[in-house]
């Protein structure tokens, strides 16, 4: 038997925190509530959650806030559950590091649905880089990508937060490092459902994620490891990658 996945539900209503967390349940998740940002807190804290659902509009931190928060510490993947649904509301949560964003009133059992997929593309990006690299922590240029914790270790020592979709985007280029990637092979690799209806959500998540590689450096180091191939695409510039050279193959 499966064991029961862990959701934490954050919504100030209790109708629809009462509602997902029966109706979960039926699909071996085993939901948790929370109201707003400290009862988040205080849950995560002592529970292994394996995925959040986020409302927008809570009391006290709003739902955009709490997530850039937990992501600083944590890649814990996010479902933005809200009412906002407008294309600028979307593409802030996925700029706040949501892995999809869902709409209210909503059906149940697509969020069934979508919590699954998004569960199931953290872990299948967890065991294709496994296979590729052959180690839980991949080097390049000094940097170390801790697959397991989803940690980003800067040459400095420094740790540097990943949202999910940044660890995707990452683990894509350090598998095929120094070779042009197509904004469409990104995009299959990184997105959530959420980034289907914007051409250019990919284009922002490589800037995130070259802004994150370059604040990141040493004064005097290249300004960017992701260089961009106009009408093209991507490529990762990293000279090594586990130790070897990182031509094309």
């Amino acid at each position: 038997m499966n064991p029961c996945r862990q959701i934490l539900v954050v919504d100030d209503d209790a109708g629809i925190t009462t509602l997902l967390r029966d109706y979960l349940s039926g699909f071996a998740l085993c939901a948790h509530t929370a109201h707003d940002g400290p009862s988040m807190r205080q849950q995560l804290a002592s529970l292994p959650i394996d995925l959040v659902v986020l409302d927008v509009m809570l009391p006290g931190m709003d739902g955009l806030s709490l997530a850039r928060e937990l992501r600083q510490h944590s890649a814990i993947p996010i479902i933005m559950l809200t009412a906002r649904t407008g294309h600028f509301d979307r593409v802030l949560g996925l700029e706040m590091g949501a892995d999809d964003y869902m709409g209210k009133p909503f059906e149940p059992r697509e969020l069934v649905a979508r919590i699954h997929t998004v569960l199931r593309r953290a872990a299948s990006v967890h065991d294709r880089i496994l296979q590729e690299v052959g180690s839980d922590t991949v080097y390049f240029d000094g940097w170390a990508l801790h697959r397991h914790e989803r940690r980003l270790t800067a040459p400095s020592g420094l740790v540097v937060p990943l949202s999910n979709a940044e660890f995707r985007l990452l683990s894509s280029f350090l598998a095929a490092p120094r070779r042009l990637l197509s904004r469409d092979q990104l995009m299959e690799q990184a997105r959530g459902r959420a980034m289907d209806a914007f051409e250019r959500s990919i284009d922002l998540l490589v800037s995130r994620l070259r802004q994150k590689l370059s604040d990141s450096t040493q004064p005097g180091d290249a300004p960017s490891m992701i260089k961009t191939v106009r009408g093209a695409g991507y490529m990762l510039t990293a000279r090594s990658v586990q130790g070897q050279p990182a031509w094309p193959h």
